[in-house]
């Protein structure tokens, strides 16, 4: 497989690109940070996503998507992470459709993913419990009640769980809080009797919220995927979001280098541009050697997921762990090489560094995904 975009992929790449430059830069991101915006995104962007087809690149043609696999949504989520631009694009485009399109019945595809394509519904994965990504680890209990079940405990930061229509929630139908048998996922609207929401302001500027389930009734058919032996399809739905998640770190990482080569060249000390000083000219090089290693292995992460998906949990961890590396790396680099300044508001880089922070802990970190990627490996 050619580790190269194709030229459908690359013509999204360019189109993507100009579209976020010119209408989602950076300073979107912070007028959304000094209003106060309790979306965390900007409601007109994500209805110009809708309406180029970004939201439907992974819901297939029958319901209204474009159906162009996981390459092109990586090549998507690569360009916003250029611009930071903030959107439940990975909690709803890529996370959602996918768990709906593999897993969803007929009905439940039929009702929401036209929705999801056409950028009318957002959808939010409850899967975390606790301080630490461990999605196996599931206390919130689904008791049989009547034809459905009665859902009770709690989920921890639920990205987009703030804003979402839909929930896909995972709890327990059977065993004990840390065994992988026994976990079913199910489809809970957000405004569903006994559903509390609490939004969490977010270090990126962007928000999450804890999720409150008291005695919450659903009907069978919210059950998403199998009773008792959801967990693989859980791991399916979140790799699908760790891959967007690292090609968002990888075009974070890329405007990173970029933005501070560009600083090289015009920053001035003892009077002389500071891109003449071979220290900083060793550690310029060495970050780009590692973002290009980065794009290679996040292609491949998604190639994989097109080609394999029931086989690209490794290949997906593998990427997801070195892009969390990278991208902190380059934040980090841009903030020093300007002179520490980058974490002031003069300089957009400090924005790229907590975008990064969030984004590297989000469904698993570089070390949760190290220590996953060894054990498939039976290191």
């Amino acid at each position: 497989m050619a580790m190269v975009l194709n030229e459908e992929a690359g013509m999204l790449k360019d189109a993507a690109r100009g579209y976020l430059k010119a209408s989602a830069p950076v300073s979107q991101l912070r007028k959304l940070r000094d209003s106060g915006s309790e979306d965390g995104f900007d409601r007109k962007t994500w209805a110009d996503m809708a309406e180029m087809g970004w939201t439907g690149v992974l819901v297939p043609e029958a319901h209204g998507g474009v159906e162009m696999g996981h390459v092109a949504a990586g090549v998507i989520a690569e360009e916003m992470g250029r611009t930071l631009t903030a959107s439940p694009y990975i909690s709803t485009a890529i996370m959602g459709a996918t768990a709906l399109s593999r897993f969803g019945s007929d009905g439940q595809k039929s009702e929401w993913l036209p929705r999801i394509a056409a950028g009318e519904a957002i959808t939010a994965l409850a899967a975390d419990e606790g301080r630490k990504h461990n999605p196996s680890r599931v206390a919130v209990s689904a008791e049989r009640s009547g034809n459905g079940f009665k859902l009770n405990g709690r989920k921890t930061f639920v990205a987009e769980g703030h804003v979402a229509d839909m929930l896909i929630v995972s709890a327990r139908t059977a065993g004990s809080e840390n065994e992988a048998e026994g976990i079913t996922l199910f489809l809970v609207p957000r405004d569903a009797a006994g559903v509390t929401v609490e939004r969490k302001d977010t270090v990126d500027s962007r928000h999450a919220a804890d999720i409150v389930l008291d005695n919450v009734d659903v009907t069978a058919d919210a059950v998403l995927g199998e009773v008792d032996n959801g967990l693989g399809a859980l791991e399916a739905v979140l790799d699908a979001g760790r891959a967007g998640l690292s090609a968002e770190m990888s075009g974070s990482a890329q405007q990173c280098l970029d933005s501070t080569v560009g600083y090289l060249k015009e920053r001035k000390q003892f009077g002389q541009i500071i891109g003449t000083f071979q220290a900083l000219q060793h550690r310029a090089a060495h970050l780009y050697s590692e973002v290009e290693l980065g794009k290679s292995i996040v292609l491949k992460a998604l190639q994989t997921l097109d080609a394999a998906p029931d086989h690209a949990a490794m290949m997906v961890s593998a990427a997801k762990a070195k892009l969390g590396q990278v991208a902190q790396l380059a934040a980090r680099e841009g903030v020093q090489m300007h002179g520490g300044m980058g974490m002031t508001d003069e300089f957009d880089i400090g924005f790229y560094m907590k975008r990064v922070r969030v984004a590297e802990a989000l469904y698993g970190d570089a070390n949760y995904h190290a220590d996953k990627f060894a054990r498939m490996r039976k290191y």
